[in-house]
């Protein structure tokens, strides 16, 4: 912990607060090595004004620049208090500006953006100092300075004097042990200026350590002790035998750094606040350039609404076809005869019987089954024919199949026993047999030459795959069709539902293994209806990949637009961090600051994203079809937003580094 500045132990009355000893410092200029400060001597003491003069290029804003920590000697060494500055991090010297410094430039530096109580409250933020602390302060120490009326009015509202008033009050927020007055009064007229060095000498009679940086002999003449520099050296230090008395003025009031008064900047609040502060300002700088903002946003507002909109899209119609694969019948296995489709000698096959069946159907993992035997057979009504399909099936298979009925009742296993003439048509063969208001139920048809009773009408179904079949379809009792209509003992096929609780593969093993026990042999094959559905939701799944990658590109697209961006922001906005640095920000400050601007770009534009994508599917929704619905998926939206996110991490830390990089000095210079 560094002690106070301003508090010189008792036994060291004679150790001076700052020493330099044959400090240099050297820049580059056209590749060669210049030097600006060559061999400087010079010690001050706590409680002292001093005014550093010289012409204009004699090294005076350098020598200031190395005093205040902004910038580090070539060679030689500074001292504060004691210590090498040279060893300090550069966390630490940020903290010897924070706590101990406080500047007051020539431009006056504050910030455009914020107002005067803001810009004073700037040091305390990078200090810790909880939100009433700091508001409270910077509002005295204005008031004390004659700005009470004037805390929330902008730079650009104010005269320069008192801008001039407002830089500082800022080098006080934190107490300010040392003063470092750049051409304080240069910008000002006389009698403006007059007032800010009768608040210099104020502050130096109150305690504070005041140096001045001047050319001015008017304005050095204020001061106790005057050092003179000229190309580089100092060529004299004198004592100001003609200084004027100092002012009155109040105690010295006590900092609000987080050493001088129980820590109050440490812990998780402070980080909090801290970070809360800085949204609030990348906030500011983003409202500042709302335009430029938006077009940044643009890239990932694209890649969002593309993300979004195209897994809706895919979701419903994975949906979509499901459910049409459902209607077909949930989690069935049909058995066939034969090595597989298309084989020639299935139909010599005689070995699927009503008896597989009955198996089949006492096993505790199946829900309902039903055998199937197909004919065609022309179908007759009064003077119509027509060619329809008959189809021997099970009092189960309505519910295998999931048919639902539109009209009537289906045939049972009393229908199914006693070989019933009991027909249920389609609503195709409806159509083609009646008129539309026309009742069919126990009406009688010819199925060639054997008569039927219509005890039903199933509702319309459509095909999962390719367009609806066109054939007439006409459903009776196995037993009936076989008994009476075809003669043959044998089944085309069983299909079985599969109950909800049973694994569907591990029920296709056991059907397999009861059948290959019955026949003796393998002559038959099965069709899970669980691997079409497998199917269709990982090529659902694949496409949904495949064109998410595609707008994952135009995120990506989005983010180096958001870098690009950021990093013209922080050449355009290089003064305002060399000012953060003056006050003591840390290079982590610094770069949390942007890195927030970054990501508020990219979450603001991902949240544009999903509002527009909820807005577009809206819009598409209403030229669907009616039973097609767009599925947004909480899983996908919060995917998005996170992506959006990290892309401002990503993209955003390389123009954060490159501002927590600049050197202070090089940034202040860059107006």
């Amino acid at each position: 912990m560094n002690p106070s500045l301003s508090s010189p132990a008792p036994d060291a009355a004679d150790t001076p607060l700052l020493a330099l000893a044959g400090v240099g410092r050297d820049f580059d200029s056209g590749g060669q090595r210049v030097a600006i400060l060559k061999d400087i001597h010079l010690k001050i003491y706590a409680g002292e004004m001093l005014a550093i003069i010289g012409p204009s290029g004699s090294g005076k804003s350098t020598l200031m620049n190395l005093i205040g920590c902004l910038d580090q000697p070539s060679h030689g060494s500074y001292r504060v208090q004691g210590r090498e500055t040279r060893e300090m991090s550069a966390d630490e010297l940020a903290r010897l500006r924070r706590e101990h410094f406080g500047f007051v430039f020539q431009r006056y530096q504050l910030l455009a953006g914020l107002s005067a109580r803001e810009n004073v409250e700037i040091p305390a933020i990078y200090a810790g100092t909880p939100d009433h602390v700091r508001f409270d302060r910077a509002a005295h120490l204005l008031q004390r300075l004659g700005l009470g009326e004037r805390l929330e009015h902008f730079p650009s509202q104010l005269s320069g004097g008192q801008q001039q008033r407002v830089s500082i009050a800022r080098a006080l927020m934190n107490g300010g042990s040392v003063i470092l007055a750049d051409e304080p009064t240069g910008a000002l007229d006389s009698h403006t200026s007059e007032e800010v060095m009768r608040i210099l000498q104020e502050l130096n009679a109150a305690g504070h350590t005041v140096i001045l940086v001047t050319h001015d002999a008017k304005v050095a003449a204020h001061a106790q002790r005057i050092v003179e520099i000229a190309d580089g050296r100092i060529t004299a230090d004198r004592p100001n035998e003609h200084a004027p008395a100092l002012p009155a003025a109040a105690p010295r009031e006590a900092s609000n750094t987080p050493d001088k008064q129980g820590n109050t900047g440490a812990g998780l609040g402070a980080a909090f606040m801290q970070l809360r502060e800085a949204a609030r300002m990348a906030l500011h700088a983003l409202a500042a350039h709302r335009m430029r903002s938006l077009l940044t946003m643009l890239g990932i507002i694209i890649g969002i609404v593309s993300v979004v909109l195209v897994n809706a899209l895919g979701e419903g119609s994975k949906q979509k076809i499901l459910a049409n694969l459902s209607s077909m019948g949930t989690n069935t296995i049909s058995i066939f005869p034969g090595k597989g489709f298309g084989d020639r000698n299935s139909s010599a096959i005689t070995t699927l019987n009503v008896g597989d069946m009955r198996a089949i159907a006492a096993q505790p993992y199946v829900d309902s089954v039903s055998p199937q035997i197909q004919s065609s057979v022309v179908l007759r009504m009064g003077n119509m024919e027509r060619t329809a399909q008959i189809s021997g099936v099970g009092e189960q298979y309505f519910r295998v199949q999931g048919y639902e009925l539109a009209e009537g009742i289906s045939f049972d296993a009393e229908s199914v026993r006693t070989l019933a003439l009991d027909a249920v048509i389609d609503s195709k063969t409806r159509d083609a047999l009646f008129a539309k208001h026309e009742n069919p139920l126990g009406k009688i048809i010819l199925l060639g030459s054997v008569p039927a009773r219509i005890i039903g009408v199933t509702a319309p179904k459509e095909s999962s795959f390719g367009p609806p079949s066109q054939n007439l379809t006409i459903w009776l009792p196995y037993s009936t069709v076989m008994g009476r209509l075809t003669g043959s003992q044998t089944l085309q096929n069983i299909t079985v539902r599969i109950a909800d609780t049973a694994a569907p593969a591990l029920a296709e093993e056991q059907i397999t293994a009861l059948l290959a026990q019955r026949h003796g042999t393998q002559d038959f094959f099965t069709f899970n209806s669980v691997s079409v559905r497998n199917m269709v939701e990982q090529t659902t799944l694949v496409m949904r990949l495949f064109i998410s990658s595609i707008a994952i590109i135009s995120l990506i697209v989005g983010g180096i637009g958001v870098m690009n961006i950021m990093l013209v922001s922080v050449t355009e906005r290089t003064p305002e961090i060399g000012i953060r640095m003056a006050v003591g920000a840390r290079q982590a400050d610094i770069m949390q600051q942007f890195l927030i601007e970054a990501v508020l770009v990219c979450l603001l534009g991902g949240l544009l994203g999903i509002a527009l994508a909820l807005l577009l599917g809206q819009v598409i929704q209403q030229f669907l079809s009616g039973d097609f619905q767009i599925v947004f998926s909480s899983a996908a939206i919060v995917l998005a937003v996170s992506c959006s996110s990290l892309i401002g991490l990503a993209f955003g830390f390389w123009p954060a580094r490159n501002a927590a990089r600049l050197n202070p000095v090089e940034a202040l210079a860059n107006q």
